[in-house]
């Protein structure tokens, strides 16, 4: 929370702009991403979808209000805690359903479930599985964009836990080297799968501290905060776009679920009453909601009428799932190469896939 020696992030010029109808779209992302994930919830807890489910609830500030802050050219990728990631890039709630139910209407045609969330015409590239795997590709997105001479940035979500592996540092020296336009936004929520970052990180002060050791830009950030992450994202996408450089934000940030729906240690590691604070204190819905209201933007009538869209658009895309048809059995072959799927020359070969 911002104290009293804080800036005020809202009279930052970049919030300033800000319309109130920006602003309720801002309050209706997230209560999107709440809502869709809590049917999402209930659906999986009663047996109706397989394989993971991964929340973001209490984090969904951030995906969001760096989605305020892009345009057209701009590209996102995640870490698997990332469906509300894809929500908040324009996937609809249906697809996303529809995948997690492995339906042949979801985004992946049913085929990836949580990890398939992929909305390639919102330039949005899904959430991957192995912890920071998405870095390297973050910066190759970036080279893309730079060697097409386009002007634009990828915003690479990462979690607190993937900082420590090497593809992500061999991925920032690439980045520096190359002045790549990527920013790297560590979600930092403490905790990484279940253990807390003091007992997993050799750290002084900030995870994103490490990127000063390959002449890289960092900042931190309350991830609860929809005016100071849109404030402090500023510089980084200016960087971005007029330097071509990279830059690491940390955003600190809480996970009100454990790290999967089926964490069964999720009370082990923290306490209850931790959580239990969180949620009532810094939950960023809330904050954000408070602050709307606050400045008269939005009134109670108003914010009811926006949850119960939000929650109408949830039910009616677990029906579109339920009643979507599954994939014929065959279609498992299918997918998988695009040689093959093309039928070009190189896929009617090889003795790999066909003995011959």
């Amino acid at each position: 929370m911002r104290t009293s020696n804080d800036p005020d992030h809202s009279k930052a010029e970049i919030n300033l702009a800000l319309t109130p109808e920006a602003k309720i779209h801002i309050l209706r992302g997230m209560l999107r991403i709440r809502a869709f994930e809590n049917m999402a919830r209930s659906y999986y807890m009663a047996g109706h979808m397989g394989g993971f489910l991964i929340l973001q609830s209490g984090q969904e500030a951030i995906p969001v209000a760096v989605r305020s802050m892009m345009t057209a050219e701009d590209h996102t990728i995640c870490s698997l805690r990332g469906m509300g990631t894809a929500i908040a890039a324009g996937m609809s709630m249906r697809a996303g359903m529809a995948e997690l139910f492995g339906k042949a209407t979801g985004c992946s045609k049913g085929k990836g479930g949580l990890f398939g969330f992929y909305a390639p015409e919102h330039h949005h590239w899904g959430g991957h599985g192995y912890a920071a795997t998405q870095t390297a590709l973050a910066a190759g997105l970036a080279f893309g964009l730079k060697h097409q001479g386009k002007q634009g940035a990828v915003f690479c979500y990462l979690g607190d836990g993937a900082v420590n592996q090497g593809v992500f540092h061999e991925s920032l020296n690439l980045a520096s080297l190359f002045s790549l336009p990527v920013i790297y936004l560590i979600e930092n929520n403490g905790y990484a799968m279940g253990t807390s970052v003091k007992r997993s990180s050799a750290i002084k002060d900030a995870l994103a501290g490490r990127a000063a050791g390959y002449n890289i830009e960092w900042d931190i950030i309350n991830g609860d905060s929809v005016y100071e992450i849109r404030a402090k994202l500023q510089p980084a996408i200016e960087r971005a776009y007029r330097d071509q450089r990279p830059t690491v934000l940390e955003l600190s940030t809480y996970r009100f679920e454990g790290f999967t729906i089926a964490d069964a240690n999720k009370f082990k590691y923290r306490t209850k009453q931790e959580v239990e604070e969180r949620c009532e204190n810094h939950d960023p819905l809330n904050l954000w909601s408070a602050q709307l209201l606050n400045e008269n933007v939005v009134d109670q009538d108003g914010l009811k009428r926006i949850k119960a869209a939000a929650l109408a658009e949830a039910r009616a895309a677990a029906e579109f799932a339920r009643s979507s048809p599954y994939l014929p059995p065959a279609a498992i072959m299918t997918d998988i190469y695009w040689e093959v799927d093309c039928a070009t020359a190189a896929g009617s070969t090889g003795r790999h896939f066909f003995g011959s």
